[in-house]
């Protein structure tokens, strides 16, 4: 993550929203991480929409039977953290 710190300490994520799991911590702090690697704000916000619709997308196939690829699982993992964090209102 080029030495950028996390926006939200992992713990103060767990105390705010009970129902992030270690696996959903993990892909939030591996997404996020390779989000802030990019400097310039324009590409981060592609690729936060990228992971966001390649994670939507996943998880259809996935609920579908299909077999996803181990970065799908991670976007599709990354959905369900910011999901979680973010309330019933914003699905």
């Amino acid at each position: 993550m080029a030495g950028r710190p996390l926006p939200v300490d992992p713990a103060r994520l767990r105390r705010q929203f009970p129902a992030l799991t270690d696996d959903d911590i993990s892909a939030f702090e591996e997404v996020t991480a390779r989000i802030l690697a990019e400097e310039r704000p324009e590409a981060r916000a592609r690729i936060t929409r990228e992971i966001l619709a390649s994670g939507r997308r996943a998880r259809e196939r996935a609920q579908g039977g299909e077999k996803i690829s181990d970065e799908e699982s991670l976007a599709s993992r990354y959905v369900v953290a910011v999901e979680k964090m973010q309330g019933p209102t914003a699905r």
